[in-house]
């Protein structure tokens, strides 16, 4: 993912879904799990020219075992969390949220 500021897409990813840095290369983090994070200026610079954000074009999925505790973690984040929408339930039952991180990546968390 290209984000804009890596110390705090690292801090968002970690607090709030436990991801940790396994390394660090200066503007290139890979997290447990396999996520990967990308200071946007790194980006640009290895593709050659600027890029757009998306537009809910695609989402980064978690599962959750304990649906009422992450949403305690979220109202306790320091920072305003952006909701494409609050939590709700599908009709086979399984409740879920959908985020956006901070950069505007959307995320989906559904209980498992």
């Amino acid at each position: 993912l290209v984000v804009n500021d890596i110390e705090r897409s690292k801090r968002f990813y970690h607090e709030l879904f436990g991801l940790d840095v396994i390394l660090d290369l200066d503007g290139n983090v890979i997290l447990t799990e396999g996520l990967t994070l990308q200071e946007a200026c790194v980006w640009e610079r290895l593709i050659g020219k600027s890029f757009t954000w998306g537009d809910s074009d695609a989402e980064l999925y978690f599962e959750e075992n304990d649906m009422d505790g992450f949403l305690e973690k979220l109202a306790a984040y320091p920072e305003e969390v952006r909701f494409l929408h609050s939590l709700k339930e599908h009709d086979w039952g399984q409740r879920v949220v959908r985020l956006y991180d901070p950069d505007g990546h959307l995320i989906e968390v559904g209980e498992s």
